[in-house]
């Protein structure tokens, strides 16, 4: 009983010392999904990761790569594996969020019970997610231009010829990714106001989350 106290110990001592202090920040004002993410924390932090955050949420890495994140919505909080699409899903439980997102995937939960229960198949994705990063493996990403452009963005970019330019000169994946947030909304007026909040940073020659 000594030497299984002192593993679990030894354990737990290792599992605190990879925690994220910005990450408590996160849990502590959290208003929902708290439980959830904590149990999430816990699971992947077992895998060895290194505990960050990014785009305001706990994101884990293996040598500065994302492998996993944490985040929640009004009906779901969930995992997502920034290189997902890779990944072979032997349970078929991986998620694409939308149709425009080409490599991650998620796996939802409601509840605290769901994630304990699949604490072994959680692992072993978050391994499986490790050694396709350790392999080396990209994702096919579709050109840019086989996305549509919102009309209320197109508007724009004839508008302002600077404008047009400027998101001609972004990374492949930094136009992918306003044109996806773009199109998001249902509502075209929202979707006026997210392409007017992010004239200046396109024309800054910065990416959504830069």
């Amino acid at each position: 009983m000594k030497t299984n106290y002192a593993i679990e110990e030894g354990h737990s001592l290792m599992t605190t010392s990879r925690m994220n202090p910005k990450v408590d920040g996160f849990l502590n004002k959290a208003k929902r999904w708290k439980a959830e993410f904590e149990t999430l924390r816990d699971i992947v932090l077992d895998c060895e990761l290194t505990e960050e955050v990014k785009w305001m949420h706990p994101c884990y890495t293996f040598e500065s790569k994302n492998i996993v994140l944490i985040h929640g919505f009004k009906e779901y909080c969930a995992l997502l594996f920034h290189k997902g699409a890779l990944l072979k899903d032997p349970h078929g439980i991986l998620i694409q969020q939308t149709e425009n997102v080409q490599a991650a995937r998620q796996i939802r939960f409601t509840n605290v019970q769901e994630i304990v229960e699949m604490d072994a198949t959680l692992k072993a994705y978050i391994y499986e997610a490790i050694e396709v990063e350790k392999a080396g493996l990209e994702v096919n990403y579709k050109k840019t231009t086989a996305f549509i452009i919102p009309e209320e963005f197109q508007i724009k970019l004839n508008e302002i010829p600077a404008l047009k330019t400027a998101f001609e000169a972004l990374t492949p994946g930094r136009q992918r990714a306003y044109l996806h947030y773009f199109s998001e909304p249902k509502q075209s007026k929202t979707r006026e106001s997210r392409i007017e909040k992010y004239i200046r940073q396109i024309l800054d020659g910065k990416g959504l989350n830069d």
